[in-house]
């Protein structure tokens, strides 16, 4: 059963270097800091956090979907595709939790089914019945297929589309952003999107080839990191603060996370787009650096971080400390 297994524990900072850059791999390519030198060749990765990951989007869709969730020129091709898409890939990696017949998309875990018409976002005839997690969307109301598909996977999901040599922001359901707003995103280029990333030039400067790459040369995987002081997953400019970044904050090993973005990227060539999905994993600090060479290796990689890349990633008041925590380990 999928939601038995604990779920992956990615290390990207094993590299020894903080980057910004596209970092896209092919599936079923290695990757060279990975441990084991597994390649990984799925989209959607179910495990014994499904639970955790749906209560926190239930909430964020209570509070403000309207913050989270949102279209942009997005086409009936690039929709219908990208959907389709989505229903097959959650069914297929829930080993059958899941179920969709090109019409109706069931999900046995969160006990509700719905009719889809993905190339115009219809949702209808939705049905609840008893299941294991039902409680956690009993009083939630999905208003399309696409938020109904977004609320049944474990990752946010974003539609890049392109039209002659234009990319854009189709649509977003992020629920788990981290510090950034994604309505501020939508309907702009791949540069405008990134340009408020500390150290994206080198990798703007490649946009056209790189979106040329993900719709036609696909499907890819791509890791991003950087530590929390919290682990709830979803920290919009307009969700309630928490210590993550709060001026107050001080580095505490028992209260520091790893978050890793697990990140896929899926082109449609026919309907002129891509399927950009966006899975976070929060790590005990303390279980994501163990040993001196992984200590060694992360102080590194926090090591090379420009000083606008720690304020980025909002580490600017804990970072001493936190090099001193790993440079005991490493002894």
């Amino acid at each position: 059963m999928p939601l038995a297994a604990p779920p992956t524990l990615y290390r990207p900072f094993l590299s020894g270097a903080y980057t910004v850059s596209a970092g896209l791999f092919r599936f079923g390519q290695p990757l060279p800091w990975r441990e084991d030198g597994a390649g990984e060749s799925h989209v959607f990765a179910f495990d014994a956090e499904y639970g955790r990951f749906v209560a926190s989007k239930a909430a964020a869709h209570h509070r403000a979907l309207h913050e989270y969730a949102g279209e942009a020129g997005l086409t009936p091709d690039l929709r219908g595709a990208a959907l389709n898409f989505v229903a097959a890939q959650l069914a297929q990696g829930s080993g059958g939790l899941l179920t969709w017949d090109g019409q109706t998309f069931c999900n046995r875990l969160l006990g509700w089914q719905a009719e889809l018409e993905p190339r115009w976002g219809g949702l209808d005839h939705l049905v609840r019945f008893e299941a294991p997690l039902a409680h956690l969307v009993a009083d939630l109301q999905p208003i399309s297929a696409l938020d109904f598909l977004g609320l049944n996977a474990p990752e946010d999901l974003a539609l890049i589309a392109q039209r002659g040599q234009q990319d854009y922001l189709a649509a977003v359901h992020v629920l788990a952003p981290q510090h950034w707003h994604p309505l501020e995103k939508l309907g702009r280029d791949f540069v405008a999107v990134h340009t408020p990333v500390a150290g994206s030039g080198p990798m703007n400067r490649t946009a056209p080839r790189l979106v040329e790459a993900v719709i036609q040369r696909g499907p890819f995987v791509r890791f991003a990191w950087g530590l929390s002081m919290t682990d709830r997953l979803d920290h919009h400019p307009n969700a309630p603060a928490d210590a993550d970044r709060h001026s107050a904050t001080r580095f505490d090993p028992d209260h520091a996370f790893l978050r890793v973005e697990r990140q896929t990227l899926t082109g449609f060539p026919a309907a002129g787009g891509a399927l950009f999905t966006i899975r976070p994993y929060t790590y005990p600090l303390r279980q994501a650096v163990q040993t001196p060479q992984q200590a060694a290796a992360l102080s590194a990689a926090l090591r090379s971080m420009t000083p606008e890349q720690v304020e980025y990633k909002g580490l600017v008041g804990v970072m001493s400390d936190l090099l001193a925590w790993l440079a005991q380990l490493n002894t």
